[in-house]
């Protein structure tokens, strides 16, 4: 029988728009973004998210997330997560080590919202995620494959968060 694998779908929190002659790679985060960087923070500690491998975008903001969350793990900055579609995404999930359990992805919309939402057969938080993955959101997926066959339809929605929740919680 296989184990149950955890992926942590994480949005980058909100970023800043202060500087429009920005390259979009290079934009850091808003106030706004930092503020929920730290209440992600404590839900991560909180919660014992423990990711074995951490994979993130190399743009600023997700980098910048990355670090304030500060999830255990082994961390791998990739250039494909930038403007990575989510076939890509997927495609880049498979390659994970099978004896990897647990994983969580740093990156950009739309691509971890149509993710979350293929893989996903179902969960409380469906509708929800149909409507908006906002910035800073963070969806736990649980599935029973090994990395190399995950594909759509194959986990459940365990868990969806976002940080205008946690503020007001």
């Amino acid at each position: 029988m296989t184990e149950t694998r955890r992926l942590y779908v994480l949005r980058h929190a909100k970023s800043s728009w202060d500087d429009p002659g920005e390259r979009d790679h290079e934009r850091p985060l808003a106030a706004r973004g930092r503020r929920a960087v730290k209440l992600l923070a404590q839900y991560v500690q909180d919660n014992q998210i423990r990711p074995e491998l951490v994979l993130c975008s190399t743009a600023r903001r997700a980098v910048e997330t990355l670090d304030g969350v500060d999830p255990p793990g082994e961390r791998s900055i990739e250039s494909l997560l930038y403007g990575a579609g989510c076939d890509q995404m997927l495609e880049r999930l498979r390659q994970v080590p099978a004896e990897r359990r647990s994983v969580m992805v740093v990156g950009h919309n739309p691509a971890l919202q149509v993710l979350v939402l293929s893989l996903a057969r179902s969960g409380e938080w469906l509708d929800d995620i149909r409507r908006k993955y906002p910035t800073g959101a963070l969806a736990t997926l649980e599935f029973a494959v090994p990395w190399s066959q995950l594909e759509a339809g194959t986990a459940e929605l365990t868990g969806f968060v976002r940080p205008k929740a946690l503020q007001n919680g």
